[in-house]
């Protein structure tokens, strides 16, 4: 047993580290959303700053789009071309994606300089890359509103994972203690 626990430990380590990470970032994140009251139709804030900044990028094609808080749910209706297109909730904000890519990067570790700056620059490019997507599925959708289901199942949630997954390449070949080890051999 001892051997196979050392013969596996820079897995279990990794494992150990993402899974701690992770439920802790979660446990965060959930707290701060028991603050708003869905029952009373509230939204989290960093939701409503995306719904923000989505507006003001869409604002670059149509001046007359707006936003609004929705009558009978915890979201926000985006109004495009005087159209009622989609809402943001709070699974569109990308602080799930962005918890997600922390937990990845801690877990395998690097330099904690360069590990804080990647972390940093890498959810602030999540976010902006995620107002881009939402705005672009906008305009999409109100395009072509007759795929609605594979636009926002299928291609702009693809967009970004596949920027989280893009960036944990980059990571991990990078600037984790992994590559480092890789690049001596």
């Amino acid at each position: 047993m001892k051997n196979l626990l050392q013969q596996y430990k820079p897995f279990l380590l990794f494992l150990g580290k993402f899974l701690l990470t992770y439920l802790l970032l979660t446990i965060i994140y959930q707290s701060y959303l028991s603050r708003f009251d869905a029952s009373k139709n509230e939204v989290d804030s960093f939701s409503q700053l995306v719904a923000n900044q989505t507006k003001s990028v869409l604002t670059l094609f149509d001046t007359e789009t707006y936003i609004e808080s929705h009558p009978t749910e915890p979201s926000i209706k985006i109004i495009y071309k005087g159209q009622y297109i989609s809402r943001i909730i709070e699974g569109c904000n990308a602080l799930s994606v962005i918890i997600l890519f922390i937990s990845f990067v801690i877990a395998f570790t690097g330099k904690w300089k360069k590990t804080l700056l990647f972390i940093l620059l890498g959810s602030v490019l999540i976010h902006v890359l995620n107002i881009a997507r939402i705005a672009l599925l906008c305009i999409a959708l109100y395009s072509f509103p007759e795929y609605e289901h594979i636009l926002h199942g299928v291609v702009f949630p693809l967009v970004i994972y596949g920027i989280v997954f893009l960036l944990w390449v980059i990571w991990v070949n990078k600037f984790s203690l992994h590559a480092t080890v890789a690049t001596k051999k």
